[in-house]
This record gives structure tokens, C-alpha cells and sequence, in this order.
């Protein structure tokens, strides 16, 4: 007896149907895609926005960020350095000042305090080893604060 092919299909559908609600096992003919050694992986990319002009008018800065081909986490160690995709987090340094601190987040970095005047923040994408792989600078003026009541 030959089938059609939409009647084989038919078949092959109603059997694997019929196992499935058995719960038996059905082969997996589309299994995931392997995941890419590290070294093979694409090079990160860190796209930084200016930042919000309403908070940035009072004072506030509030910096959107995003990167392509790496998850910002808090995740340290060389162990962590070999794990794909690749893991990350940011380097924050503002104004040449001589710390630096790990923003582990997806979250925008925000900075309150900064003295009326121009500014850059820079930002780099650090494997968990703290290797630097991309950065970014984005520059900005913090306007003078207007007092209360003025136009």
C-alpha cells in the first residue's frame, strides 16, 4: 500500500500525537543550535544615549544604555570569563576621576550631585576577569540650577 505524501504526514502527526499523549518519548528531529564557543562569539557592541533631558534640566543624569552580545550581570571570575554567550559588566568612570565602579545591571546609570558645567562618563563593557573589551564616552552639560520661582 502507498501513501500520499499529505496522507503520510497525516500519519506521522497522528502517531507521534498518540505517543505524546501516552507520554512516551518523541525524538527531537530540531534540536537547539550548539552554543558557540567563546572565542567564535562576535565582539561586543555598547550603544550609549545621551542623557534625559527633563531629569538632566534638574540636575539629574540618567543614561540609557544597551549592548549587543553580552548580558550585563553580576558575575566575577575566570570561570565566569569562559561561559557563553558571554557574560559582562560595566566600568563607569566619570570626569577622569581616578575610581571606577561595576555597574552589574541592565538598569541606566544615574548620577545626582554633579557640579553645573560639561561632563563625560565613560563607560566599558568588562568580561568577569574585568578584560575590557568596548567602551564608549558620552559627554554632556549639567545646566546651572535656576532658582526657585524664576522664569
Amino acid at each position: 500500500m502507498s501513501l500520499a505524501p499529505g496522507n503520510l504526514l497525516a500519519l506521522t502527526l497522528g502517531v507521534l500525537f498518540c505517543m505524546a499523549a501516552r507520554g512516551e518519548e518523541v525524538a527531537d528531529t530540531h534540536p537547539p543550535p550548539a552554543i558557540l564557543p567563546l572565542e567564535s562569539e562576535t565582539l561586543p557592541k555598547l550603544i550609549a544615549y545621551p542623557p534625559l533631558a527633563e531629569p538632566l534640566a534638574r540636575g539629574v543624569v540618567i543614561i540609557q544604555y544597551r549592548t549587543e552580545h553580552a548580558r550585563i550581570m553580576p558575575v566575577f571570575g575566570k570561570a565566569a570569563a569562559d561561559v557563553s554567550p558571554r557574560l559582562s559588566h560595566l566600568h563607569v568612570t566619570v570626569d577622569d576621576w581616578k575610581g571606577t565602579w561595576a555597574h552589574t545591571s541592565e538598569d541606566p546609570i544615574i548620577l545626582v550631585g554633579l557640579t553645573p558645567g560639561t561632563h563625560k562618563v565613560v563607560l566599558e563593557v568588562a568580561d568577569p576577569t574585568h578584560k575590557i573589551l568596548t567602551s564608549t564616552t558620552v559627554s554632556f552639560i549639567v545646566p546651572e540650577k535656576k532658582p526657585t520661582g524664576a522664569p
